[in-house]
C-alpha cells in the first residue's frame, strides 16, 4: 500500500484523522488475515458513504433536470451510482494502489475487483464526510461523478440495455431482437455464459456474464454500439 499522503494530495483533501481514511481502504478480508476487530474494516464507512453519495447525486439531478419526473431521475441516479460507474471513478483516482486486501482478494480482478473498488469509493466518501463534513464530501463527489451525467443521458446508460435495444430495433428495422446462448463454461458454482444478440438471422453482437441475464444485457449493450444506436437520434 502506498503512503496515504499521496492519496490526500491526489484528491486535494488533508484529513484531520488519517486513520479514518486508512479504515476506508481496509477490506474485511485484510482484517481477517492480519488480525483486528470488526471495527477496523470499511463496511460501516461504506454504509455511510452510500447514503451521502445518493443524497448528493439526487440533489444534483433534481436541480439539473427541473422538468424531469421522479421515475426518470431515479433511473439517472442508478446509472450514476452503480458498481461499474463508481468502480471506474475509483480507478481513475488510483484507489487500487491504496487497497488493504488479503492475499486471496488481492489476486481478484475483473468483476470481483469492481465490487471492492465500488465499496471503497463509498467508504472514502463516508470517511471524508466524517472528517471534513458534508460540503467537502459533496465537492469530492461532484469532481468525480457529476461530469458523467451527460454521457449517461446521451448513451442511454440509465435505461435497461435490452429494453433500449428492442425499442431501437423495432423503431428502425421493425424486428424484435432475440438472444441465444453461444457458449457455457466453468463449473456449476462459477459458470460463465456467452450470449448472442440477433436481429432475425443476423447475429449483431455477443456478450458475456456470470448469468444468462447479465450476458444478455452485455450483448444488447454491444449490439447498440455495433449498430451505433446509442445516441438520441
Amino acid at each position: 500500500m502506498k503512503n496515504l499522503d499521496d492519496f490526500e494530495k491526489k484528491i486535494n483533501i488533508k484529513f484531520k484523522d488519517q486513520s479514518i481514511l486508512k479504515r476506508a481502504f481496509t477490506h474485511r478480508s485484510y482484517v481477517n488475515e492480519h488480525g483486528g476487530s470488526y471495527w477496523d474494516h470499511n463496511e460501516r464507512l461504506e454504509y455511510l458513504g452510500d447514503a451521502v453519495l445518493e443524497l448528493v447525486v439526487s440533489d444534483h439531478l433534481y436541480n439539473k433536470f427541473p422538468k424531469e419526473k421522479e421515475g426518470i431521475l431515479t433511473s439517472y441516479r442508478s446509472a450514476l451510482v452503480n458498481t461499474m460507474t463508481i468502480s471506474n471513478a475509483a480507478r481513475n483516482i488510483g484507489m487500487n494502489d491504496f487497497l488493504l486486501l488479503s492475499k486471496g482478494e488481492a489476486k481478484d480482478t475483473g468483476r470481483a475487483r469492481d465490487f471492492i473498488l465500488a465499496d471503497v469509493f463509498e467508504a472514502v466518501i463516508g470517511a471524508i464526510y466524517l472528517d471534513q463534513g458534508y460540503d467537502i464530501a459533496k465537492k469530492f463527489i461532484s469532481e468525480n461523478i457529476f461530469h458523467l451525467t451527460d454521457e449517461v443521458i446521451k448513451k442511454r446508460l440509465w435505461q435497461d440495455a435490452k429494453s433500449y435495444f428492442q425499442e431501437k430495433a423495432q423503431e428502425i428495422v421493425n424486428i424484435t431482437p432475440t438472444y441465444k446462448v453461444l457458449e457455457e463454461t466453468g463449473p456449476d458454482h462459477d459458470k460463465r455464459f456467452k450470449v448472442g444478440a440477433f436481429l432475425g438471422e443476423e447475429q449483431v453482437a455477443e456478450g458475456e456474464g456470470v448469468s444468462k441475464q447479465e450476458a444478455e444485457q452485455n450483448s444488447a449493450k454491444n449490439a447498440l454500439e455495433t449498430k451505433d444506436w446509442n445516441g438520441n437520434n
